[in-house]
């Protein structure tokens, strides 16, 4: 026979107790790995974005949210036709000074954005959709007032035109992207302050590879235009490879 002393039997309070703080620790600890998972998703492969501007009307829609695939493009290179949100080379944006808000909106929002619920850095970023990729010559425009890629005149049907329009207003230009760099302009042609305005900047109006953040492919809200992003990469499918440009 056992001469051990049996324990007391543990009482029902002590019981609820432990089950409760061990419900807590579980609780705790899947939401620590929900924000870890979210934290490396936004970080690494999707984040949200809002469009702040009407510059890519109408694909896209001032107050639209949208979805940045950040994975694709680190295995790929970006293709004409591709909408494409990047920070902003410098002087694309012009200088703002927010005013301080409560810290609890402040920390909301941290939180919100960890997760890629919210997208407080959105007014420091800008999209539009790429036209010419390292090699390409550009030119705008034509006699029918369209740009040329490498020598071949391109339909856009995705532009934005004015009443009666049959094309955007001319800014003339004529380049040739540099590697690393990609030309870019807004579908709202005529309401849009692309690599055309922006030739006298520093970059002369290129996006290093390197700002690019994503590409655009989902818009999320409102409900009533979910749906994916088009590429319209049709409208470059005649368009030859820089080194085999005429």
């Amino acid at each position: 026979m056992s001469d051990e002393t049996a324990s007391p039997p543990t009482s029902a309070p002590a019981r609820r107790r432990r089950g409760v703080l061990t419900f807590l620790r579980d609780v705790v600890v899947i939401l620590l790995i929900a924000l870890l998972v979210s934290f490396l998703v936004k970080t690494f492969v999707v984040r949200s974005f809002y469009i702040p501007s009407a510059s890519m009307n109408n694909t896209l829609l001032q107050n639209d949210r949208i979805l940045v695939d950040e994975l694709t493009p680190r295995f790929g290179d970006y293709s004409r036709g591709d909408v494409v949100v990047f920070r902003d080379p410098g002087g694309w944006l012009p200088s703002t000074t927010q005013p301080p808000r409560p810290p609890l909106v402040e920390a909301t929002d941290w939180v919100l954005s960890l997760v890629g619920l919210a997208a407080p850095d959105s007014d420091d970023h800008l999209i539009k959709r790429v036209i010419g990729t390292p090699g390409d010559h550009v030119v705008c425009c034509n006699a029918l007032g369209q740009t040329e890629v490498n020598g071949v005149p391109i339909v856009e049907s995705y532009v934005k035109l004015a009443p009666g329009a049959t094309a955007p207003e001319p800014v003339p230009y004529d380049i040739t992207v540099p590697q690393g760099s990609l030309w870019v302009l807004g579908d709202n042609r005529n309401s849009s302050k692309d690599s055309r305005y922006n030739q006298e900047q520093p970059g002369k109006g290129f996006v290093p590879i390197d700002n690019v953040v994503g590409r655009a492919f989902l818009i999320t809200w409102p409900f009533d235009r979910f749906g994916a992003i088009d590429f319209h990469h049709e409208v470059f499918a005649g368009v030859p490879a820089p080194e085999s440009a005429p």
